[in-house]
Formats: structure tokens, sequence, C-alpha cells
């Protein structure tokens, strides 16, 4: 009937260089989603929690993600997509609350499709000194079966 539904770990490892861009911490929890694809159209919810348990910051870590997600695809594979991920940081009591907008095109180089896509950012929500609004840029390789 066009639904998929899926649950597994989320992980989240310490990558930042410093720690404005990272907790420093190592961490895990559950993720599910749901999707409903119909003809053109895909809709669903992706969702995670996030604890903290090990790290070399002081910082523990404990975040919700939640992430609507709409899009429609055209016969000639150009794709228009919106969509927030919300997080709420259940440490500092603060939710991030963007708006993504994205337009995308899926060509072949060679024989790999790849897709391209770019879209604003806007944020409903955020904490104090972050931004109001960014670009994203995307590029992703489909690999068939």
């Amino acid at each position: 009937g066009g639904w998929t539904v899926g649950a597994g770990p989320a992980l989240m490892y310490p990558t930042a260089t410093d720690s404005a861009l990272g907790a420093g911490q190592w961490g895990a929890g559950p993720t599910a989603v749901i999707v409903h694809q119909r003809g053109p159209w895909t809709a669903g919810l992706l969702a995670n929690h996030v604890w903290s348990y090990a790290g070399w910051e002081d910082t523990r870590v404990s975040s919700s993600m939640v992430e609507p997600f709409g899009s429609y695809t055209t016969k000639t594979h150009t794709t228009l997509g919106i969509s927030s991920e919300s997080y709420y940081d259940w440490q500092a009591h603060q939710w991030s609350m963007p708006i993504n907008v994205t337009l995308s095109q899926m060509l072949k180089v060679g024989k790999l499709p790849i897709q391209f896509g770019v879209g604003p950012r806007f944020y409903l929500e955020g904490p104090k000194g972050g931004p109001d609004w960014g670009m994203r840029f995307t590029v992703t390789f489909l690999l068939p079966k």
C-alpha cells in the first residue's frame, strides 16, 4: 500500500574540532521512520532521541529530533521538497526549528544516476546567537541494484 516503516539505532560520535561545533560526546538512542509513497508524492516522519554516554567534554546530551517531510517528483525527475529537521535539547530546554525547501534534479553521469539539489533554510526557532537562515546544496549518488 505504499507504506514503509523502519526502526534502528541513532548513533552520535564526536568529530567536532572545536567545542562550539559539537558536544565532544559519544551517544546513542532509538530512531524510527514511517514513509508513504503514492505516485509522485512522498511523505513521512523521521524521529530519534540520543543520550550521551561518554566523552571528553562536560556537556551531557539528551536531544530529540523530529523531521516531517514531503516531496513531489515530476516525470522529468525534478523534485520539490519541504522538511523540518527540528531538534529539542532537553538539557538547555531549547528548540532549533528550521524549514527546508529544496529543488533537486536527477541526472545521469555516464550510467550513474546522481541527484543535485539546492534550497533555502529558514529558522522558525533557534538558540540565541544561532542563524536565521541558511542554504543547502546536496549531491546524492543513487546506486541501483
